[in-house]
């Protein structure tokens, strides 16, 4: 039986970490042991999404830890000093535009980062445990692109087209080749795209509404009918709990909202939300609308068929994508501060003031 009594959670200062790392704390899961956050606090990385957590639980069940996922002898002293019996990686590069720009970090964390887990998991939990787990959290864009029919199921061959997907596929191929030759428990799933509060400001939906607010131009790429499927952060994490607790050792997971937005319709959607709370005028924003020179690769159609984690762990989506975003904006209007904090660059300062011995 699965322990669940510390988990060692990677890059939980982030967006999908961050939300877990709540969902484990705020009552909603019924987790009663403790958490480690590991997390290089890098671009993307920010301590105040787990700030009342901390305040709360600091000290006793939630711990912080500023590191690299790739530092081995940081690892190994965790893996000592905590005695996780659960780990889940969602530490990742994520940002396409970012790998395609410079995709040295995105090797550097997403491969030799899980090796570096991978190994400290296989040291500590010798004797073949049953009641560890290694949870590798990947996404959809490893599977490649699909056309205008079908959807990925976790038997789709990998086919990645950037070096972000590369990086992630090779980690989760590492991952699963530890289960099978050295039999490290560990399990995979592959999400499609997430949001909901919290997400850092560069990806699609948080750019979108500040963009709205500040009155800039929205950037589309291409002709914008690239298709998305879209699920709540919180959706996915409560998937990610019920495999920690119920999924098999050497299986895969596909998560995915069953939600498919083309980005042109989605950014329409999301403008006539934002002008209907803000009182602006739907058409002048619009107008802004800008068409830009479409990515290199970019994938044209993802969509995930979630059967198998139905079937047999017994999940489904909860949260409507129309409630979702409705959310989802009223969290971006009332934290602007938050938003400020990170365009202004005040909390890489603070990270420095607080975390820059650690």
């Amino acid at each position: 039986m699965r322990g669940l009594a510390t988990i060692l959670v990677t890059g939980g200062a982030g967006f999908i970490g961050s939300n877990f790392i709540r969902y484990l704390l705020d009552g909603k899961s019924g987790f009663t042991g403790r958490v480690i956050n590991l997390d290089a606090l890098t671009y993307a990385g920010n301590p105040a999404n787990l700030a009342e957590i901390e305040a709360a639980y600091g000290g006793d069940r939630y711990f912080f830890e500023k590191g690299s996922i790739g530092d081995a002898a940081l690892v190994d002293g965790l893996f000592e000093r905590y005695r996780p019996d659960t780990v889940v990686h969602f530490a990742a590069e994520s940002h396409v535009d970012r790998s395609i720009l410079g995709p040295r970090a995105f090797i550097e964390t997403n491969v030799l980062g899980t090796f570096t887990l991978l190994e400290a998991a296989r040291k500590h939990w010798k004797g073949g445990r049953d009641d560890a787990l290694f949870h590798q959290v990947s996404t959809d864009e490893v599977y490649g692109s699909l056309g205008t029919d079908g959807a990925f199921t976790e038997e789709t061959p990998y086919n990645p087209r950037s070096p972000y997907s590369a990086g992630k596929a090779a980690g989760d191929h590492l991952a699963m080749s530890y289960h099978h030759t050295y039999g490290l428990p560990v399990t995979l799933s592959n999400c499609s795209n997430n949001y909901g509060p919290r997400q850092f400001p560069e990806k699609f939906i948080p750019l979108m509404i500040q963009n709205m607010l500040e009155g800039k131009d929205l950037p589309v790429y291409g002709d914008g009918k690239n298709i998305r499927d879209w699920i709540h952060v919180e959706d996915h994490n409560r998937a990610v709990w019920l495999v920690l607790n119920r999924g098999k050792a050497g299986e895969k997971y596909n998560i995915g909202g069953e939600n498919e937005w083309e980005n042109i319709r989605l950014l329409e959607t999301l403008i006539a939300i934002t002008a209907r709370k803000t009182g602006r005028g739907e058409r002048q924003i619009r107008e802004t609308i800008t068409r830009v020179s479409d990515r290199p690769g970019h994938d044209r159609r993802y969509a995930i068929d979630c059967g198998k984690i139905k079937r047999e762990l017994g999940w489904k989506q909860e949260i409507a994508f129309e409630a979702g975003l409705e959310q989802t904006v009223d969290w971006y209007l009332a934290n602007q501060d938050w938003v400020k904090n990170i365009q202004s660059g005040e909390y890489r300062r603070w990270i420095e003031v607080n975390y820059g011995g650690r």
